[in-house]
């Protein structure tokens, strides 16, 4: 409520307290959210500073919540991985995310990681494809779905 402002003043580093204290316990929505901060600073620089941007430590933050299955945080690793933000630039380790992320989503979530995907697979040598569906495929089967 205080990253939206929705019934109450919004207030970036409150929302930024609260991620963290359900980040912290493991909350894969929160471990997202709170990554999304780090990437564009938001609620995160010290008073009279603009913004505290951590790329690395989105990447930690959205990585956490990837592996816990969150489809779009297997996005957001996607698109750093893909632009090198935060993490050596890597379009194998790219598109295994985005192919996860649009294996695991639905709906309009699902088309983004299915056009992030498409355009980094673009970019890959036949080798490079094999490769990154194979770690997808590998990274599925050691991370099932809950029912």
């Amino acid at each position: 409520m205080y990253g939206t402002g929705q019934g109450i003043p919004m207030d970036h580093a409150e929302a930024v307290r609260w991620y963290r204290l359900a980040a912290d316990q493991g909350h894969a929505e929160a471990q997202r959210y709170l990554g999304i901060m780090y990437r564009f600073g938001v609620g995160l620089g010290a008073a009279g500073r603009a913004s505290a941007i951590d790329r690395g430590e989105a990447v930690r933050w959205f990585r956490l919540a990837a592996d816990q299955g969150l489809a779009s945080a297997q996005n957001d690793l996607g698109f750093m991985y893909g632009t090198g933000a935060g993490v050596p630039q890597d379009d194998v380790q790219a598109h295994m995310w985005a192919n996860i992320a649009a294996s695991r989503s639905t709906g309009e979530d699902r088309e983004r990681s299915v056009g992030l995907r498409d355009q980094i697979a673009d970019e890959l040598t036949p080798d490079d494809l094999s490769e990154a569906q194979r770690r997808a495929r590998e990274w599925d089967a050691a991370h099932p779905r809950e029912p």
